[in-house]
């Protein structure tokens, strides 16, 4: 207990003597965080720029012109006179979309002919193509029902017939789970802890790493007796776990209850699952240093695990459609655990019985990866002549 009390206090005084030291694991992650929910704020993306080639020049022409420029996800930024000057503004990034409305498009209409509208779209820009897919083919859409039902009507058919034989079978799709499509209920929650994940692992090899660089490990541990060692350990990760957890407890609140959104689930569960990310990726920080006894290759390990396990997690591309390897590599990795637990609880309202395995996978890796650290300080703190490496 003495070394837990001692290391705990010998880590306060140095925070509070390096405020750089102490910014990395306070008031930066908060900023950090409060950027990405500010980007992700608006919730579902509005208003796109989208520009328009309009041949035609017709009533009707105009008529979809309005309705694109009704739609939420399109604004009509730049009518353009032909083309080329519209690929020119789409390559420039000054609109994501072009909607080309042909000459005689009116005519062809009235001729009861079909015809064509493009849109040419940026696919590279994945969610921005698919909203603006979505809505320009819902505005074409209606604007060619209601001239479809027009005629129809005028030949004499019922409103009930005209839809029925238009639509004979119909799709109906339900939506269970983020209804609304909310990118900030999505997505901005999901990258919150993706990035107190990095941090506290940053945090937990630079606390360790760092005496071993300055060659202070004796000062800190003493005999290096495995029992002390493991007490000192525990004393200097307790800082760093306990504000970055609280950055992410208040992110967590923020982004559920803040926002007034109620998830289906259990939100302590989630907190408590948080609690132990951050105290998984302190101690595996800790672990490297202790390890690799290198300031500099800790931290490039730590970043090499942390940094791509959102890409990895199964939220922005699925598990199921990875390779072998690569779905064994993201099943290695806590986030991917955590964050399915996330969307359990705050998305689909899962039960608790659903993720007790990962509360307790989590709680176990925290356990061995502190021992595993305590084990490689132990072992360096009988061999002065590996300190000082950068």
């Amino acid at each position: 207990m003495n070394s837990i009390v001692n290391s705990f206090r010998r880590e306060a005084r140095r925070l509070a003597a390096d405020p750089w030291d102490l910014a990395m694991v306070t008031w930066v992650p908060l900023l950090a965080v409060a950027l990405l929910w500010w980007i992700f704020s608006a919730g579902l993306p509005r208003h796109l720029p989208v520009g328009v080639v309009d041949e035609d020049h017709s009533s009707l022409s105009r008529q979809l012109v309005r309705m694109l420029d009704a739609t939420p996800g399109v604004r009509i930024a730049q009518n353009h006179a032909n083309t080329a000057e519209a690929e020119r503004a789409l390559r420039a990034l000054e609109v994501y979309a072009v909607v080309t409305i042909p000459r005689d498009f009116a005519r062809t209409v009235k001729e009861g002919r079909a015809a064509q509208v493009t849109l040419l779209h940026n696919a590279q820009m994945g969610t921005h193509s698919g909203l603006l897919q979505r809505d320009v083919r819902a505005a074409v859409g209606t604007l060619s029902a209601g001239i479809e039902m027009a005629a129809r009507n005028k030949r004499g058919e019922s409103a009930q017939a005209v839809r029925v034989s238009m639509e004979p079978i119909h799709t109906q799709l339900v939506a269970l789970f983020n209804v609304s499509s909310n990118y900030e209920q999505f997505l901005g929650a999901a990258l919150i802890p993706a990035l107190l994940h990095i941090l506290a692992m940053t945090a937990g090899a630079w606390t360790v790493g760092r005496e071993l660089r300055d060659r202070s490990l004796g000062e800190w541990l003493g005999t290096g007796r495995f029992v002390p060692v493991a007490g000192a350990l525990l004393g200097k990760l307790v800082l760093p776990w306990a504000t970055l957890t609280l950055v992410g407890l208040l992110a967590l609140a923020g982004i559920t209850w803040g926002r007034g959104w109620h998830p289906p689930g259990s939100l302590p569960w989630v907190a408590a699952a948080l609690a132990l990310l951050m105290a998984v990726s302190v101690a595996a920080g800790a672990a490297l240093a202790a390890l690799t006894r290198s300031l500099r290759t800790a931290l490039s390990g730590a970043g090499f695990f942390a940094a791509p396990a959102f890409a990895f997690s199964g939220v922005a591309f699925p598990l199921a459609g990875m390779p072998a390897s690569a779905r064994a590599w993201a099943e290695a990795m806590p986030f991917t655990h955590y964050i399915r637990l996330q969307i359990e609880q705050l998305q689909m309202g899962a039960p608790l019985a659903a993720s007790v395995s990962t509360m307790a996978a989590l709680l176990i890796a925290t356990g061995v990866l502190w021992l595993v650290a305590a084990m490689g300080l132990s072992l360096a703190a009988g061999q002065p002549a590996s300190w000082g490496g950068r």
